[in-house]
């Protein structure tokens, strides 16, 4: 039996992923485990908004980049 992903029609980012965004955006070092000492969720990793690099440091995206402009 498949599961399937259920994604909402209209996403909207937490306080805290936006505030992450921002740190990457200013050029803040955010890792994997700040991110989940932050209790930040996969979601932004998921809708494509971070990229991770081998050492699994994040990075924002073009995409991460439009949030911010839309949302402030």
């Amino acid at each position: 039996m498949e599961t399937a992903l259920y994604r909402a029609p209209i996403y909207e980012p937490t306080v805290d992923e936006l505030e992450t965004l921002k740190k990457l955006e200013m050029g803040e070092d955010v890792s994997l485990w700040s991110a989940a000492k932050e209790y930040l969720s996969k979601r932004l990793l998921e809708r494509g908004l971070v990229s991770q690099d081998a050492e699994r440091h994040w990075h924002i995206t073009d995409a991460g980049r439009a949030v911010i402009r839309r949302t402030f």
